[in-house]
């Protein structure tokens, strides 16, 4: 079964270096307090890390 992570975004990205910008657009997150479920493969945890500091993450079951 696959793992499934919910990312939420905390923290704007405006006025933030535009890798970080098309990063949060990259994952489908459009504002602070947007959801999104995503599956848990390395591609999707390497985006995290570049934005981590503007989402958290919590597991779905």
């Amino acid at each position: 079964m696959a793992i499934k992570l919910k990312v939420t975004q905390h923290k704007s990205g405006i006025g933030r270096p535009d890798q970080q910008t098309r990063t949060l657009a990259g994952m489908g997150l459009r504002g602070p307090h947007k959801s999104v479920i995503l599956q848990d493969t390395p591609a999707i945890r390497g985006m995290i890390r570049k934005v981590s500091h503007l989402v958290s993450v919590e597991p779905v079951e």
